[in-house]
């Protein structure tokens, strides 16, 4: 009864409709919440993504960023590389102009003009104390500038005659390369000749004066074709012009311009520069000389009659060493018969050595090579160079 009583006072599991409506309503309630949550999420996160797009903060802006950085990069590198194709093409051009310009004047013979003008200039000075450095260096180079003008219109004159003959004997050089035009070449030409005339006329030296109307008169003489003219036609006119030009030029200009214009000295003639007149003379004929043993061919297409083409190269070239040989044999006797010992001993010591430098390149000249040939030609003009030191030791 007890047991009874107290199982009817706990109420019993809910079976009525009611109760089921109750427990749906709260279930549903609960899924609205949930998605409205996750609505609000989506909301959150499409603001976010948004923000992010305006803003620049999202990963998506961040990779954009990363894009345009890579972009700008690359153009950056692109005009890099185009400033330094140009630079290289300048450069190019530059380089391309500057090595034009040096075939034109010959370098090689400029080399020449200013060693044997300086060692002349210095044959002129009898004491380093009769002159200051200041006062040598202002003579040397009112001669030298005056006097390299001409030097190009020589170089120059002489290219203009004979572009046919260089396309054929020498088609690097650039009027016959097709590098210079022929006006521009005639350009070039003609004002050297102006600028040598005028600065000589500034200067106001006699010996200048003389040494530039010499070489110019010589030269026209010889290269162009005119009535009367064109003395490379002839091999004698050929050496006596050439030997004349480049001995008044070299040597006896150079001393009586320091000697007589600079010093205001009279014109005494040492014992050196008389010998360095003889072997130089020597030297410069076989300079005007040994420049057609290479160019045969194109002076025979064009009807010239050099002494390599009436006596053939074998013959000329030994006409040559003999000519050099000689002239070593001068220096030679006249270093033995100079008063001071130590004169002695290294003028006859010195050329007794170039006597065995020449007959040793001597044999290893190729005749039939037209490169061989040249290079023995630049090989006189390196005889003239030391020359031109070893006759400052004579006295």
């Amino acid at each position: 009864m007890a047991f009874g009583l107290l199982g009817s006072s706990f109420p019993t599991t809910p079976t009525t409709t009611g109760s089921y409506a109750k427990r749906g309503l709260w279930c549903n309630n609960r899924n609205l919440t949930k998605e409205y949550s996750i609505r609000r999420s989506l909301q959150y996160n499409s603001k976010l993504h948004y923000k992010g797009i305006e803003g620049g903060s999202s990963t998506s802006d961040t990779f954009e960023k990363k894009y345009l950085i890579n972009a700008s990069s690359g153009e950056s590198y692109e005009s890099e590389l185009k400033s330094h194709d140009e630079l290289k093409g300048t450069l190019e051009s530059i380089r391309n102009a500057l090595n034009s310009f040096i075939k034109f004047t010959r370098l090689y013979a400029f080399v020449g003009v200013t060693l044997g003008a300086l060692s002349s200039s210095l044959l002129a000075v009898d004491t380093f104390s009769d002159i200051s450095p200041v006062l040598f260096l202002k003579g040397f180079l009112q001669y030298m500038i005056p006097v390299l003008c001409m030097h190009q219109y020589v170089m120059g004159a002489n290219q203009l005659a004979d572009v046919e003959i260089d396309k054929i004997n020498k088609p690097y050089l650039p009027l016959a390369s097709g590098d210079y035009s022929y006006t521009r070449g005639v350009i070039i030409v003609g004002l050297c000749l102006l600028s040598s005339i005028g600065l000589t006329w500034m200067v106001g030296s006699k010996p200048l004066l003389w040494t530039n109307l010499i070489t110019a008169v010589l030269t026209s003489a010889y290269a162009f074709n005119l009535p009367l003219l064109r003395w490379k036609r002839s091999t004698i006119l050929t050496v006596i012009s050439s030997t004349i030009t480049l001995l008044t030029t070299f040597n006896l200009g150079a001393f009586l311009h320091m000697k007589t214009f600079v010093l205001k000295q009279a014109a005494v003639f040492p014992r050196s520069l008389l010998l360095g007149c003889l072997v130089m003379g020597c030297f410069y004929s076989v300079i005007s000389v040994s420049k057609d043993l290479a160019d045969v061919e194109g002076d025979k297409a064009l009807g010239l009659k050099t002494l390599a083409i009436r006596l053939g190269v074998k013959k000329v070239f030994w006409l040559c060493i003999s000519l050099i040989q000689m002239a070593y044999g001068v220096a030679i006797t006249l270093g033995a018969l100079s008063p001071f010992l130590w004169s002695k001993i290294f003028t006859v010591l010195a050329h007794a050595i170039m006597v065995f430098v020449v007959w040793n390149h001597a044999s290893s000249v190729d005749l039939s090579s037209k490169d061989s040939l040249q290079a023995f030609h630049m090989f006189v003009f390196k005889l003239v160079y030391v020359e031109n030191i070893l006759v400052l030791f004579v006295r």
